[in-house]
């Protein structure tokens, strides 16, 4: 499962020499993650509503080049297998010139909300994944 969005760098994500705080690119993520879910018919907070929420585990990124005001920016994130009891998702980040800033990778674990206890992946984002793959 493949998807692209596209955001402006603001102001407010910038220091003083217009360059992106490195925290920002794992807000990126998130964005494309977001994204890529909604996109896939899927939004993350159907998954909440059905009781499972998906904690970050942890986050990778490997910084290439500096993102700056004014940039126009592409997240891709891909998801390359089905999950079971965590989702893997890679992202990469180009600038309006197709360079590629950084690269990353998330995964998410699958908690019960009622019982804040390891579940399985929902079917239905296994799913959606499957048919997309």
């Amino acid at each position: 499962m493949r998807s692209e969005l596209q955001i402006d760098v603001r102001y407010y994500e910038t220091d003083q020499m217009g360059i992106v705080h490195h925290s920002n690119y794992i807000r990126y993520f998130e964005c494309g993650r977001s994204d890529m879910m909604a996109k896939a018919g899927l939004p993350i907070e159907k998954i909440e509503e059905a009781g499972v929420v998906l904690p970050v585990v942890s986050v990778e990124c490997r910084y290439k080049y500096p993102a700056k005001m004014g940039d126009r920016l592409t997240i891709v994130t891909c998801v390359n297998e089905v999950p079971r009891a965590k989702l893997v998702i890679n992202n990469d980040i180009y600038n309006q010139d197709g360079v590629l800033l950084c690269e990353g990778t998330v995964v998410l674990g699958f908690l019960d909300s009622a019982r804040n206890r390891p579940v399985r992946c929902p079917e239905s984002l296994a799913t959606i994944i499957e048919n997309n793959l």
